[in-house]
């Protein structure tokens, strides 16, 4: 499934090219080169209809990371210095945010997607802003233990990232997961997390090609996702896509097709 990471890495590489780009990430495009996707461009599906779905998914991804890089910025602000980040694919936050001294930033993936993506930062003589540490581990193993083996301390606060992962688990795993992370939180850590929305799974993934990231979605966000969070002791907001994209000036055109609820984009505080 790594290589959907570097499908993500392709979009974050052609909205870094825009001139008034939402994030710039130098990055993105070698690791889109060295996955085969860069510079030819897939090919266009066959139908309009799948090509909306894909310029959809596309524009949620661009949406997602500024999102997620602001509530970086702000957990780094209220003097957050461990991050965390789950699944993180071809993630380069280490290289391409400005991090306060101090700073520890462990990439938690499996082996395979972690080595690729050092052969290309090799190649990209690519120096990272923060201490990076990478845990090679798969999150239905006892990731949190080799987490804690890495160095990262439970006791103080840390910035969880779950970027395009919780989608991919079945509901269950994710409970799991968010206990996991819950238990190793201490008071004033934060959480960004990216969600299903409800319904998506209807609309993209019945028809979703084999083999393609949509027809392996598994889970939605639950119908009241700041009361799910509470019950695991987080203060969360939830944001509709929409919303942030018009707050980032990137308004969505289309009206929506039906009752768009809050979530998608989950922000929330350990209390």
């Amino acid at each position: 499934m790594w290589a959907t990471a570097v499908g993500v890495a392709r979009v974050r590489a052609l909205e870094t090219a825009r001139e008034n780009a939402l994030f710039r990430d130098p990055l993105a495009r070698a690791f889109a080169a060295a996955g085969g996707l860069w510079p030819s461009a897939s090919p266009l599906p066959d139908d309009e209809a799948a090509r909306r779905r894909r310029a959809a998914v596309a524009f949620s991804i661009v949406i997602r990371t500024k999102f997620l890089d602001d509530l970086l910025r702000q957990a780094s602000a209220s003097g957050v210095r461990q991050v965390v980040l789950l699944g993180a694919g071809m993630d380069s936050r280490a290289f391409r945010m400005d991090w306060p001294e101090g700073t520890r930033l462990f990439e938690v993936d499996t082996a395979a997607p972690l080595e690729f993506k050092a052969s290309v930062l090799r190649q990209e003589r690519a120096v990272a802003r923060c201490e990076r540490i990478t845990v090679a581990v798969d999150l239905r193993e006892d990731w949190p233990g080799a987490l804690a083996a890495a160095g990262h301390d439970p006791a103080v606060p840390t910035a969880w990232i779950a970027e395009g992962l919780l989608i991919y688990l079945p509901e269950d795993a994710v409970e799991v997961l968010l206990s996991q992370i819950s238990t190793r939180s201490a008071t004033g850590s934060r959480m960004g997390l990216t969600l299903g929305s409800r319904g998506v799974i209807e609309r993209f993934g019945a028809g979703a090609v084999p083999g393609s990231p949509a027809s392996m979605w598994l889970s939605e966000m639950p119908e009241d996702p700041v009361a799910w969070l509470a019950g695991h002791g987080w203060e969360a907001q939830s944001h509709s896509l929409r919303a942030c994209a018009a707050a980032y000036g990137r308004p969505i055109s289309t009206p929506p097709r039906r009752e768009e609820l809050p979530g998608g984009l989950i922000s929330a505080i350990r209390r």
